[in-house]
């Protein structure tokens, strides 16, 4: 019974599970609207500046291409669909008003799915999830690189490589980086038993399980959330709805697994040679991901760069939150891989988007990838040292028109604003040194005193109205968002904003920029319901070392609860052979894995059973009678269960 509950509740808001984390589907709210004038010159002005297309990424993206699933929806167990291949068979012919061209053309590219061979020994299988799977041919098996978010996804694209190359079995699992679209499929292609049994390598960069921990669990709840608006869950595939994520498809929702590395490559140069195969490693940690490697495959000359370039430019700062990447180091391992890598590759592939063939292009893809993060980070700390805070940094800096002639600069996931901004705060946080900024009020108060300021609701919605004919769908939203965090129950500014916002996403290149932008027109339209998230994420939890996982409790301790109280909790897991106790000092909860000398009580259970009490808050009564054991002060092991927040449901993002 608390297999299954752990299985099917919220333990984890993991960040990518966009099945999981869907929103509410406007049932009796306005539904989208047209593209509007405005919004159709702006499209119009977008074709104007595009860079010649040569079609060399048409080529790129369906070269080596041998075949696709006949069936294009990949069910779980239950028979419930996760994930659909031609959800984006829509993306043909010219773009519609309501989708950047820009984008448009994008997709195109990245609607493509299937299995699709790189060079002799090496493969991908893209569009079955929104990363890609690199498959390599060993001396007995297969070596795979990054399965994909799900195990259900990864376990389809592994059937499609033994169908039309022959059944072979995974000789080894390479994880790239701590994101979940990297490592969480790993069930779907091999077994945790057989990979101990068979001595399966499974490789990670250092400090892997830490940064997963991190990510996806100390910070999961929020991050789930954001995630919602970044890859649009919810939103259906459509010329008025999601557009990808600009590096991929959408997200599949099925359950994300894990299990723990064997082998951690810590530095640059490093070599293994798997199954028969050379590997050289280069550690990229603080770029993409905070733990993070590309792979050098010596036979096949192929350069795996995982998330370090790809066919846009990337995050700085992801929306749905995350650490602060290193742009100046981003650029760093760039060059370095132009000097180690550049002139021995035939070919670039990424864990998103499509390879790029040839010597050449190979070099000039990374080194001018290189040139666009290093003039993004040099102009935007050059302004920085000027006076200019993060936002007119934002408003001022423009890519170069030599970087913006190459579509892989664009800004499909990241952008320039977004990242100018991170750098910003890299360096100097989120303060811009003005006083005003030092303590405003917060965003409901803030905006009861300017909307009052302005001369009431009425008049704010009569100037953001004359925005919007004028096309400033920028200004619009900023006067409706005050409108609305003043007053939630006004409803024509409520309906205006979603109106502004969609616009605003109709326009944008960058396809997560699109996802946020519609994501918060719906929630407005709809009224957001806050719910638990299911993610189905215990396998991870499963293999996350206690000490993490106990480190994130004590992010829902509330101290208040026990009243100033101090006193100990020892937690026995027998089946593995730990123990852990919990010092609660009057302030914080800390915890160490070991016991405590003298204990007010001792909890003996499975570790399964601890996580269903910690994670789920089931009650005590309930857990002793599937095994559990309390020794010592019972009520003092209750007071410190209630002093823990249960896990958090969504929350509202675009209003109060």
């Amino acid at each position: 019974m608390i297999r299954m509950l752990l299985r099917t509740s919220a333990l984890i808001p993991l960040l990518y599970a966009a099945g999981a984390l869907a929103g509410p589907t406007p049932s009796t709210g306005l539904g989208p609207k047209a593209a509007s004038p405005a919004t159709v010159a702006a499209q119009q002005a977008v074709v104007a500046s595009l860079p010649p297309d040569g079609g060399r990424d048409a080529d790129f993206a369906r070269r080596g291409f041998v075949a696709s699933r006949t069936d294009p929806v990949i069910v779980n167990a239950k028979g419930k669909a996760v994930w659909q291949l031609d959800a984006y068979a829509f993306v043909d012919g010219a773009a519609p008003a309501s989708v950047n061209p820009s984008l448009w053309r994008e997709m195109k590219h990245l609607k493509a799915h299937g299995l699709f061979k790189v060079t002799d020994g090496v493969w991908q299988v893209r569009g079955f999830d929104v990363s890609n799977m690199t498959v390599i041919k060993g001396q007995t098996g297969w070596i795979v690189i990054d399965p994909l978010t799900n195990r259900e996804t990864a376990a389809a694209a592994l059937e499609l490589v033994n169908a039309q190359l022959g059944q072979r079995p995974v000789s080894a699992v390479i994880y790239s980086h701590s994101h979940a679209d990297h490592f969480g499929g790993v069930r779907g292609v091999i077994d945790e038993a057989d990979a101990a049994g068979r001595k399966v390598p499974i490789i990670a960069p250092a400090r892997f399980m830490e940064e997963t921990s991190s990510e996806n669990i100390m910070a999961g709840a929020a991050m789930g959330r954001r995630a919602n608006y970044q890859f649009g869950a919810g939103l259906a595939p459509g010329a008025q709805g999601q557009m990808g994520s600009g590096i991929g498809m959408g997200v599949a929702g099925g359950e994300i697994t894990l299990i723990a590395p064997n082998d951690t490559i810590a530095r640059t140069g490093e070599t293994r040679t798997v199954d028969g195969v050379a590997l050289e490693f280069q550690i990229v940690s603080g770029s993409e991901a905070p733990s993070e490697l590309n792979v050098y495959v010596a036979p096949a000359k192929v350069f795996l760069s995982a998330e370090m370039s790809t066919c846009s430019l990337h995050n700085i700062l992801t929306p749905r939150g995350a650490k602060v990447r290193d742009t100046h180091a981003w650029a760093g391992y760039l060059d370095e891989a132009l000097q180690r890598y550049g002139q021995r590759s035939d070919a670039v592939i990424s864990s998103h988007c499509w390879p790029r063939f040839g010597q050449g292009e190979v070099s000039a893809m990374l080194a001018s990838q290189r040139d666009n993060y290093r003039y993004l980070h040099d102009q935007s700390v050059r302004a920085m040292n000027r006076g200019e805070t993060m936002v007119e940094i934002a408003e001022g800096l423009k890519q170069p028109p030599e970087l913006a002639a190459q579509w892989y600069n664009h800004g499909y996931y990241g952008t320039y604003s977004h990242n100018s901004k991170a750098v910003y705060q890299f360096y100097l946080g989120w303060y811009d040194a003005n006083p005003a900024n030092l303590n405003p009020w917060p965003p409901v108060e803030r905006a009861r005193k300017y909307v009052a300021a302005m001369g009431g609701a009425k008049k704010v919605v009569a100037l953001a109205k004359s925005a919007m004919a004028a096309g400033d769908y920028r200004w619009a939203s900023d006067l409706l968002n005050q409108a609305l965090f003043a007053d939630p129950a006004d409803t024509q500014a409520r309906a205006l904003l979603a109106d502004s916002y969609e616009q605003q996403g109709y326009q944008a290149e960058s396809g997560i920029w699109r996802n946020q932008f519609l994501a918060a027109a719906r929630d407005l339209r709809s009224s957001y319901k806050a719910a638990a998230v299911n993610t189905q994420s215990a396998d991870l939890i499963g293999a996350v070392p206690t000490q993490l996982l106990l480190d994130s409790v004590a992010t829902r301790f509330d101290p208040g609860k026990l009243g100033g109280r101090t006193m100990g909790i020892n937690l026995v897991m027998p089946e593995r052979k730990e123990s852990a106790g919990v010092e609660l000092t009057g302030t914080t909860m800390f915890t160490r894995m070991e016991p405590l000398a003298a204990p007010a009580a001792t909890i003996t259970a499975p570790r399964r059973i601890l996580l269903g009490m910690l994670f789920l808050k089931l009650p005590l009564a309930q857990l002793e009678m599937a095994g559990l054991k309390v020794e010592g002060d019972r009520a003092a092991a209750q007071a410190w269960l209630d002093a823990l927040d249960p896990m958090p449901a969504g929350f509202n993002i675009a209003e109060p």
